[in-house]
């Protein structure tokens, strides 16, 4: 992959799994082993597509949507879960107000140089969002195309909000036993999500000026209910990358994917359906 071919580069990595029919299996990247899901291509000469979720999700949390993705656009589907998340190794040091900035700029691609993926299609959800904006930016020629569902580009008193409500059903409601079911240390997802994000230090995160070095086609889909974000969230991409798509859903909060499926599914398909090729 020219883009990644940098000093930020980490060492690529030890071994590639089969492809598979969207069951969890595992690689080992840059010392850590890390879930994935992985469902073939079923027509040829489609660009795969990476599935990067949101800040308390995984790649079983993705639920049944990587397999109708898939069969949507024909396109193999991958979705990976990150360091701490699922059943992946944590990372041995705590948290910083850069985390997306590392996933972005040193995870993904010694991901992508796991899997021998050259020019990917982004679809990141949340959290997952910021990264794929933050990765098109820091690796302009790498991706085919980013869509973002529900991104943050800047923290906004709303996103505080939605975090002091999740800290409370966190402590009065059965959420930390169901999230159990998905990650091997569910605790520690959240305290590292929510503590960050309504630290001091991250009350001036921002990756707006990341947007300007943006090439690639984006889409970016919000739901107009969101309740962690207002949709200026998706308009400063569109100031910001001439060309992008915007798809405002109503009836629809924070996990288009699974309010709206269907016309997020169909959206995909379109969208990727337009991608230049290489």
């Amino acid at each position: 992959m020219d883009a990644l071919n940098s000093a930020r580069r980490p060492e690529p990595i030890v071994r590639r799994p089969e492809p598979m029919t969207g069951a969890l299996t595992h690689l080992t990247v840059a010392g850590l082993r890390l879930e994935i899901r992985d469902f073939p291509a079923a027509a040829e000469g489609r660009p795969t597509l990476l599935l990067l979720h949101e800040g308390l999700g995984c790649a079983a949390l993705w639920r049944d949507f990587p397999r109708k993705l898939a069969e949507a656009t024909g396109c193999r589907v991958v979705a990976g879960s990150r360091a701490g998340y699922g059943s992946s190794d944590p990372y041995p040091e705590p948290r910083t107000p850069r985390y997306l900035h590392r996933e972005a700029e040193e995870a993904l691609p010694a991901f992508l140089a796991a899997l021998d993926i050259e020019h990917p299609v982004l679809i990141g959800h949340s959290d997952g969002g910021s990264i794929a904006l933050i990765f098109a930016s820091a690796f302009p020629d790498a991706p085919l195309g980013v869509a973002v569902l529900a991104p943050h580009e800047f923290v906004e008193e709303e996103t505080l909000a939605g975090l002091r409500a999740a800290r409370k059903a966190w402590a009065t409601t059965h959420w930390p036993r169901r999230l159990t079911h998905y990650h091997a240390d569910a605790p520690r997802v959240f305290r590292e999500w929510n503590d960050t994000w309504l630290s001091p230090a991250f009350r001036d995160w921002s990756i707006e000026a990341c947007l300007r070095d943006i090439r690639c086609p984006v889409l970016a889909i919000q739901g107009e209910d969101d309740e962690y974000a207002t949709l200026r969230q998706i308009d400063v991409i569109a100031e910001q990358v001439k060309g992008t798509r915007l798809l405002k859903l109503p009836r629809c909060g924070h996990a288009p994917h699974q309010d709206q499926e269907a016309q997020v599914l169909a959206a995909l398909a379109d969208f990727v359906g337009q991608l230049p090729r290489r």
